[in-house]
C-alpha cells in the first residue's frame, strides 16, 4: 500500500492535492477528483487536483489520503461533520457514492447532468458514463412531471437514469427505461 495522500479542506469545502505526482495517482489510477480548469484532462497533467467532500471522505476512510484543516490531520468525524453542514441529505448520497466505488464503478458528481452522480463503468475519457444517479428517499414522491423530466434529461445525454434508495444496510436501484411507441 502506498502512503496516504495529503489533501488540504479549504473554506468552501473543497478539498485540494496540491502534489502534481498524488494529484495524477489518484485521478489515473482511480479517476478521483478533477484537475483545476483542466476538462479535458490527460494523464501528465499539471494542475492542483480538487476533490469533492463525497470523494475526501471515501478516501480518507479508505486510508488513501489524510486531510490537513489549518495544518490540522482532520479525523473521518470531523470531515463528515463538516460534509452534513455543507451537503445536504450528505449520509444518504455518501452511502450511495460507497456503495456503488465498492461495486467497482467510478463515480463523478452529476452536477452538470442535473442529479447527484454520474456513473461509470471504466471512467471518464475510456467510456462514457451510462448511469445518472438520483439519490432519494422512500418517503420521497416522484410525480408523473418528475418522471417525463428524468426521462428527458436521460434520453438527451443518453443515459439510463437510476434513483438510488439508500437504507442502513443496503442500498436500492431503480432503473427507468424509456422507449418509443
Amino acid at each position: 500500500m502506498t502512503a496516504p495522500v495529503e489533501v488540504e479542506l479549504l473554506a468552501d469545502g473543497r478539498l485540494v492535492v496540491w502534489s502534481t505526482e498524488d494529484s495524477r495517482n489518484l485521478f489515473n489510477t482511480d479517476f478521483y477528483g478533477k484537475p483545476l480548469g483542466n476538462p479535458k484532462p490527460r494523464e501528465d497533467f499539471e494542475e492542483p487536483l480538487i476533490l469533492d467532500l463525497i470523494e475526501g471522505i471515501y478516501l480518507l476512510e479508505k486510508k488513501k489520503v489524510f486531510v490537513l484543516l489549518n495544518n490540522h490531520k482532520m479525523t473521518f468525524a470531523s470531515l463528515r461533520k463538516v460534509a452534513r453542514e455543507k451537503l445536504e441529505g450528505f449520509d444518504a448520497k455518501y452511502r450511495v457514492y460507497h456503495d456503488l466505488r465498492e461495486k467497482g464503478f467510478v463515480v463523478t458528481p452529476g452536477l452538470k447532468y442535473g442529479c447527484d452522480f454520474a456513473v461509470y463503468e471504466h471512467g471518464p475519457g475510456i467510456d462514457h458514463a451510462p448511469y445518472i444517479i438520483q439519490v432519494m428517499s422512500r418517503e420521497d414522491q416522484m410525480t408523473a412531471l418528475d418522471v417525463v423530466k428524468a426521462g428527458r434529461l436521460a434520453s438527451t445525454v443518453r443515459k439510463t437514469f437510476i434513483a438510488a434508495i439508500p437504507s442502513c444496510n443496503d442500498v436500492e436501484y431503480l432503473e427507468f427505461k424509456w422507449w418509443k411507441a
